[in-house]
C-alpha cells in the first residue's frame, strides 16, 4: 500500500469481469441494497469508527477487497441468497457458460496473507502465512512493481490446473504482513475463547467466514503508523531551531538558590549571554530567600533581580529545552512531552517545595497529518513540521491563559502566602501586587518568544480592583 494509495492493476479474465459486472447489478438493487451496505459498512468498520477523529479513508485496493467480500463471502441477514446463488439460479436471465464456469471457484476462494517467495517475468510464487499453502499466479503487470519477501492481502481463485488473482490486493511489508496476521490470529483466538467453540482452527475456514477482519486490521496499522508517525514529528521555528512547544510554570520565591540549583544541575547549561544582571539593568541577586517576602507596607521594595535562562543541548547542539527563571515564575520549555516530564522530574527532586507547579501544557502546533501512510515500507524519519509566529503566538496565548485563569485567588509564594486578591484588598500592601502583575507583563512568555504579549494583565488587575495601565 502506497503513499499515493495505489497498488499496480492485476490482471482479469473478461469472463470474470463480466461477472463482477453481474454482481454489482444484484448488488444495487432495491432489494439488496441494504445487505450491501451492511457487508461494505462490515468489512471498512474501522473507518467509520474513525471519522469521528480522522479524516482517515480506504485506500482503493482495501474498497475493493470489500466488494469481493460481498460477492463471494457475504450471506444476507434478511434470509435472501448470497449473489453467486442469486446468479448461480438465475433462469429468467441467460448467463454465458464462461462466467458460470467462475461461481463455484469465487464461491469457494477467501482473502488471505501471502508471502511472495520467488518471482520471475512470468510468475510469481505465494506462500500462505496462515497455513504455509503455495500458489504461482501469473506475474502480468503486476508482477514487476512488488518485490520478494513483502506480503500481499489479497483473494485467490482456484480453478483446475491454476490460480488467479481475484483482480485487488494490498501490497504489505513483511513486518507489517506479519503483525496483521497475528492480529488477526489473536482476534480468532478470542472469539473462539468467547465462543466456547474451535471450530475455527483450520485457517481457510476462519478467512472464509472472517476474513473481513484482515481488512480491519490493514486500517489498524495505518492508524497505528499514523500515531507513530506523528509522534516522531519533530516541530522547528522558521529559523530552523527545534520549537519547544511543551510547557510548564512554576512560582517561587527562591530566586538565589534555584538560580545556584539550576547552574549546578548536570546536563543543563547558562545560555549564551545570560547575566545576572537585567530587568531594569540596575541590580544583583538579592540575598537567598529561603522563606516568603513579609508583606509590609514599610519595606522598601526589593531589588529586580535577573531573568536567567539554561539550556539543555542534544548530542548535535540543537536546543531541546529551556528554564527560564524569573523573580516570581520559573518557565520550562521542551521539544516533547516525554522530555518536558522527565525534566519535571528533575526539578522536584532537586528543588522540592521550593517550586510551586501551575500548569503544562503538551498541545502540539497545529499540522496536517500525514494520512498517506507506506505499509510496503520500514518506516523513515517524518518530514518536520514547520511552526509559524502566528501559531506559535496562540499556543503560548492559550498556555498563559490557562496559568492565569484562577491566578488571583491562588496563594502566591512571593507574596507570603496570600492571595492576590486578599493582598491588593489593604491599601498598605497593594502596591505589592501591582508590582507583580508589572512583573509578569514585562516578562510575559509570549512577549519573550515572538514580541507579543500573549496576555492581557489588565484582566488581572481588573480582577484585584487596580487600575488598569495602558501599553
Amino acid at each position: 500500500m502506497s503513499e499515493n494509495g495505489r497498488t499496480p492493476p492485476m490482471h482479469i479474465d473478461a469472463s470474470l469481469q463480466a461477472l463482477y459486472d453481474r454482481l454489482e447489478a444484484l448488488s444495487l438493487e432495491p432489494g439488496f441494497l441494504a445487505q450491501r451496505q451492511l457487508a461494505l459498512s462490515r468489512a471498512l468498520r474501522p473507518y467509520a469508527e474513525y471519522r469521528q477523529r480522522l479524516p482517515l479513508q480506504p485506500f482503493p485496493e482495501e474498497a475493493a477487497l470489500a466488494v469481493l467480500y460481498l460477492y463471494a463471502d457475504f450471506y444476507p441477514e434478511d434470509g435472501q441468497f448470497s449473489l453467486v446463488e442469486q446468479v448461480r439460479d438465475l433462469i429468467e436471465v441467460h448467463v454465458p457458460e464462461q462466467e458460470r464456469a467462475w461461481l463455484d471457484p469465487l464461491h469457494h476462494s477467501y482473502m488471505d496473507l501471502l508471502t511472495m517467495t520467488a518471482a520471475d517475468a512470468a510468475l510469481l510464487t505465494l506462500r500462505s502465512l496462515g497455513d504455509g499453502r503455495e500458489f504461482t499466479v501469473a506475474a502480468g503487470a503486476f508482477g514487476p512493481q512488488v518485490t520478494v519477501g513483502q506480503v500481499l492481502l489479497t483473494r485467490l481463485i482456484r480453478l483446475p490446473g491454476r490460480t488467479v488473482p481475484a483482480g485487488a490486493a494490498v501490497v504489505l511489508s513483511a513486518a507489517s504482513g506479519q503483525a496483521i496476521y497475528e492480529a488477526a490470529n489473536d482476534w480468532r483466538r478470542e472469539m473462539e475463547a468467547g465462543s466456547g467453540s474451535f471450530d475455527l482452527g483450520e485457517w481457510q475456514e476462519f478467512a472464509k467466514r472472517y476474513g473481513y477482519t484482515l481488512l480491519w486490521q490493514v486500517a489498524q496499522a495505518r492508524l497505528a503508523a499514523l500515531i507513530r508517525t506523528d509522534d516522531r514529528v519533530a516541530y522547528c521555528a522558521p529559523n530552523g531551531q527545534l520549537f519547544l512547544y511543551a510547557l510548564a510554570l512554576y512560582e517561587h520565591h527562591e530566586f538565589r538558590f534555584l538560580s545556584e540549583g539550576l547552574s549546578q544541575m548536570e546536563g543543563i547549561e547558562a545560555e549564551s549571554g545570560d547575566t545576572e544582571t537585567g530587568g531594569r539593568g540596575d541590580a544583583a541577586i538579592p540575598a537567598s530567600p529561603l522563606r516568603p517576602i513579609p508583606v509590609s507596607a514599610s519595606a522598601p521594595p526589593s531589588p529586580q533581580p535577573a531573568i536567567r535562562t539554561w539550556v539543555h543541548r542534544a548530542q548535535g547542539g540543537a536546543v531541546v529545552a529551556r528554564l527560564t527563571l524569573t523573580p516570581s515564575e520559573l518557565v520550562v520549555e521542551c521539544d516533547s512531552a516525554e522530555r518536558l516530564d522527565a525534566l519535571k522530574h528533575r526539578l522536584a527532586s532537586s528543588f522540592g517545595y521550593a517550586l510551586h507547579f501551575r500548569g503544562e501544557s503538551t498541545t502540539v502546533p497545529a499540522h496536517d497529518l500525514p494520512l498517506m501512510m507506506d505499509l510496503t515500507k520500514d518506516e523513515a524519519a517524518p518530514a518536520p513540521v514547520i511552526v509559524s509566529t502566528e501559531e506559535e503566538h496562540r499556543l503560548l496565548s492559550s498556555f498563559l491563559e490557562s496559568i492565569y485563569l484562577e491566578w488571583t485567588d491562588r496563594p502566591s509564594p512571593i507574596l507570603g502566602g496570600q492571595t492576590p486578591r486578599h493582598t491588593a484588598a489593604s491599601p498598605k500592601t497593594s502596591g505589592q501586587v501591582a508590582d507583580l502583575i508589572a512583573q509578569l507583563e514585562r516578562n510575559d512568555l509570549a512577549r519573550r518568544r515572538t514580541g507579543k504579549a500573549g496576555y492581557d494583565y489588565n484582566r488581572l488587575r481588573a480582577h484585584v480592583g487596580l487600575q488598569e495601565v495602558s501599553p
